[in-house]
């Protein structure tokens, strides 16, 4: 709509531009006029109408992708992906593009508070003096042993700090359960690594950009798993192959992710029978594929494998089996990739070595040409990196404070959201004394607790990451403030500085340090002397440089190639377990991680909630996925609202037919039914994680594709908000089209 001016409103806005062009040269726009903001405290560092980029680090996800904010007038204006990074070299994903709806989210708590009754949500501000002094007379009062910390994947530099303070307090270690972490399997990836290749534990490299096939199981590299931007970046390699040279992608899983649509070949095969299939695979290499694998050390691992039982156990025909695995001779550089899906199961482990070994049967272990590399080591000890907790080592943090053995909690994260009911969190925070959160919005655990001290958002705050996995050389990602601290908000960094000072003794003396910008400047000189970007012959130069790029990683490549592994000579693989077999519940869970909302982090966040879903084009609510020949059977249709119940509970989410999904599976994607997080993801759709069973793998890690559920339809309807054409799908579900 055009705007009128008068001709006084002209004269003034003429002179306005006039000031402005001659100031900055920066013009104005007569419809719409901007308006003035005056700043109590000017930024010192820039001019008005100057734009000042500043380099950090990405915390969306546990990545580490260095970004690069615009700040202008002293406002964080725009994300981009620092093209230096050595991870993600310019790229950004959906979620880092969104940052700043994290620094200017409306609900954003502005001071410590403090609860009247948890639950009551009538919240006091107190001054920070206050509110430290009274965690920290909270947590001289406690019993020996009786303090905890419960998180997610915190930032490096927060365990760095935590990690001592408790340590020095004769604490239980930090217990950090990240659900994305979970899904993606990284520790249990990194445990198999580890005992496969015989080294520490250690996430490795698939370098699928130097790679002319890939064989993923269930790695959906191209939107949650590991590295998202890293591995988009190589996959884009493998597809411009030299001299036109297209790599080659097969991907198995039970549904048809944006990672499968991509693919050459999609393998729907059986969820919980990928090890099953590794195998066979091998043995049909063993026999017929000629004297590499014949010959291999790893040979006598997949002889006593049945090819037929994996055909199946799988639904992938024999035939079918032993196309793939011989086509897999006929390259020169493949690479087979344990992904997420396999770490949901309860044979996980044995499931991700079988596939690893894959690669080792076929020599792409060992060497710098090998297929996989490992993360290499930090610069320095001192960066030391947050390495998830398993699902066994939160249940059994819970049974602590259920028996009443926790006087006071620390929580940075949302476990009341994360982990599933069955997990008996809720029972277990009633039984503590005094919980602290440090959430910045009030979510449903902070909602529980009795004190708030809210961090400050990662646009807002010093720290680093220790970039795990990066593929050709070390890097540290440095994060800086790239604004002052908008509220009266606190880094949780220097919350526990603080404490240490406030406590004395042990823990002042682990953590002398008076504040993070000191801890940082302190971690940083010893960089002084190493390969950089940037002179480092004195820790000022190093803090410089560091700030100036946005942290640390040398000029040449330094590629961790792994030995060629000893071989083991048996694998012993058991059959997947699943809660609610033989109870009614006919269809196999498989719960995944939306590319837009991560694990639910992301949901406070309107950009995300309206990004469209890559494959179902859906938003802002929660949707359950059915094949057109089970949703037939059950008498469901497009929009109809049904409850998906387990024996652990049930949710509503509505029925999108979806061709691509095997007909015992029904998929739900992460990230919607917060009851408390935000005006923007309040009372959005449904939580799928309250459906899981408490189950484990063999290495202590949640099964979270473990879990059988049935379909109960409602009786009502809701039209789920989508941008597709229905076309495709309204005719494969006439049709009756089956996968694979």
């Amino acid at each position: 709509m055009t705007q009128f001016l008068s001709r006084r409103q002209f004269i003034q806005l003429g002179g306005l531009a006039g000031t402005a062009v001659a100031v900055s040269g920066c013009t104005i726009n007569l419809q719409q006029p901007e308006k003035l903001e005056p700043y109590v405290t000017p930024p010192e560092e820039a001019l008005p109408g100057e734009n000042i980029w500043y380099a950090s680090t990405c915390r969306q996800c546990a990545a580490g992708c260095g970004i690069i904010v615009r700040v202008s007038n002293g406002r964080p204006r725009k994300i981009e992906g620092n093209p230096q990074h050595p991870l993600n070299r310019g790229k950004l994903c959906a979620r880092g593009q969104a940052g700043l709806q994290l620094l200017y989210h409306p609900d954003r708590l502005r001071n410590a508070v403090k609860q009247a009754r948890r639950g009551s949500r009538q919240f006091t501000p107190l001054y920070w003096e206050a509110a430290l002094a009274q965690a920290a007379e909270r947590v001289k009062a406690a019993r020996p042993g009786a303090v905890a910390f419960y998180g997610n994947l915190i930032p490096d530099n927060l365990a760095a700090i935590i990690g001592p303070f408790f340590q020095a307090l004769n604490a239980p270690a930090p217990v950090l359960f990240d659900v994305q972490a979970t899904f993606d399997g990284r520790r249990t990836l990194a445990l198999a690594t580890g005992q496969l290749l015989g080294v520490e534990p250690a996430l490795p490299v698939f370098d699928i950009a130097r790679a002319d096939v890939v064989f993923s199981f269930g790695a959906n590299f191209t939107e949650t798993w590991l590295s998202p931007v890293a591995y988009g970046h190589a996959f884009a390699a493998l597809r411009g192959g030299p001299l036109g040279k297209r790599g080659y992608l097969v991907q198995f899983e039970p549904r048809l992710s944006a990672t499968a649509a991509v693919a050459d070949k999609w393998i729907p095969i059986a969820p919980g029978t990928e090890a099953a299939v590794a195998l066979a695979l091998g043995k049909i290499l063993v026999l017929e594929g000629g004297g590499a694998a014949k010959d291999s050390p790893f040979a006598a691992l997949f002889r006593s494998a049945d090819i037929q039982g994996a055909a199946a156990a799988s639904g992938i025909s024999e035939d079918r089996l032993r196309e793939l695995a011989l086509s897999l001779v006929r390259f020169a550089r493949p690479v087979i990739i344990p992904g997420g899906a396999l770490a949901g199961h309860t044979n996980a482990a044995a499931a991700m070595t079988a596939v690893l070994a894959l690669n080792a049967l076929l020599g792409q272990i060992g060497g710098q040409a090998g297929a996989i590399a490992l993360t290499p080591a930090a610069a320095d000890p001192a960066f030391a990196a947050a390495t998830p907790s398993s699902f066994a080592d939160a249940r059994a943090l819970i049974e602590k404070m259920k028996a009443g053995a926790i006087d006071v909690l620390f929580v940075h994260g949302n476990p009341l959201y994360d982990l599933p009911v069955a997990a008996g969190f809720a029972e277990g925070l009633a039984r503590v004394p005094f919980v602290v959160s440090f959430s910045s919005l009030v979510d449903e655990t902070a909602v529980q607790a009795d004190l708030i001290l809210p961090d400050h958002t990662y646009l807002e705050s010093w720290g680093y990451q220790v970039v795990a996995p990066v593929a050709d050389r070390p890097a540290l990602s440095g994060q800086q403030p790239v604004v002052a601290a908008l509220y009266d908000t606190r880094a949780t960094s220097d919350v526990f500085l603080d404490l240490a000072l406030r406590l004395g003794g042990a823990v002042k003396q682990a953590l002398p340090w008076p504040n993070t910008v000191e801890f940082m400047k302190a971690l940083t000189g010893k960089l002084r002397g190493k390969d950089a970007a940037y002179p480092v012959k004195t820790p000022e130069q190093a803090w410089a440089g560091w700030r100036q790029m946005g942290g640390w990683w040398p000029t040449a490549e330094e590629r961790a190639a792994p030995k060629p592994p000893p071989a083991p000579r048996t694998l012993d693989v058991s059959r997947p377990q699943f809660a609610g077999e033989g109870g009614g519940y006919p269809f196999l869970l498989y719960p995944y991680g939306s590319v837009a909302l991560g694990d639910g982090r992301g949901a406070s966040q309107p950009w995300l909630q309206e990004t469209p879903d890559p494959m179902t084009t859906a938003s802002w609510d929660t949707w359950v996925e059915i094949n057109p020949i089970t949703a037939k059977a059950l008498g469901v249709e497009r929009d109809d609202v049904v409850k998906v119940a387990s024996a652990n509970g049930e949710i509503e989410a509505i029925v999108y037919i979806y061709p691509g999904i095997r007909p015992d599976v029904v998929a739900v994607p992460l990230g919607q039914g917060h009851s408390s997080f935000g005006r923007y993801a309040n009372n959005k759709g449904a939580n799928v994680l309250a459906l899981l069973a408490a189950q484990t793998n063999e290495r202590g890690d949640l099964a979270w594709a473990a879990t059988r559920v049935k379909i109960v339809p409602t009786g009502r309807r809701r039209v789920l908000p989508r941008i597709e054409n229905n076309v495709g799908v309204d005719f494969a579900q006439k049709n009756e089209k089956v996968p694979g």
